[in-house]
């Protein structure tokens, strides 16, 4: 019984160690065949309560060695109460030698580009982001994931 007892508080304590209550909204998403067609949006919907606190809205990307370019264009879209904002976004994937800048080795390389920082909703409501690849290619190779996050300050 005590064994019991024992795992079960264990288990409770690593389930909430693990979790970020300050997370509102983390999506990720596959890309089929490594290849993001300009269709295929990131997409993140949620709700603001808080107008008072500010958030952190980040957009995160996983790409394989196959990618050919140094950067990445983006078109990100706002939507809610009242509002619609659209911005394109440069990241910077690479050195000028080619050295990759995201974190990983070997073939996936990870990246997490903030989008907005100490955001205000002004509006309590419904929201939701997209991310589109705006580059030339369609569909743009080497892209493996996708995914928006939104974490409360």
């Amino acid at each position: 019984m005590a064994k019991r007892y024992f795992l079960f508080i264990y288990a409770l304590v690593f389930t909430f160690l693990g979790c970020n209550v300050n997370t509102i909204v983390d999506t990720n998403q596959s890309i089929r065949d490594h290849n993001w067609l300009y269709a295929n949006t990131a997409k993140a919907e949620f709700e603001i309560s808080d107008t008072l606190k500010t958030y952190k809205v980040s957009f995160k990307l996983r790409i394989n060695t196959s990618y050919r370019y140094s950067n990445m264009f983006v078109l990100v879209s706002v939507k809610g109460a009242n509002k619609y904002k659209r911005t394109r976004y440069q990241f910077k994937l690479a050195k000028a030698d080619g050295q990759w800048l995201g974190k990983g080795s070997g073939d996936l390389y990870t990246y997490s580009f903030p989008l907005l920082k100490k955001h205000l909703f002004h509006e309590a409501g419904k929201y939701t982001i997209e991310v589109e690849q705006n580059m030339r290619d369609n569909p743009l190779v080497g892209v493996s994931d996708v995914g928006i996050e939104v974490v409360k300050d």
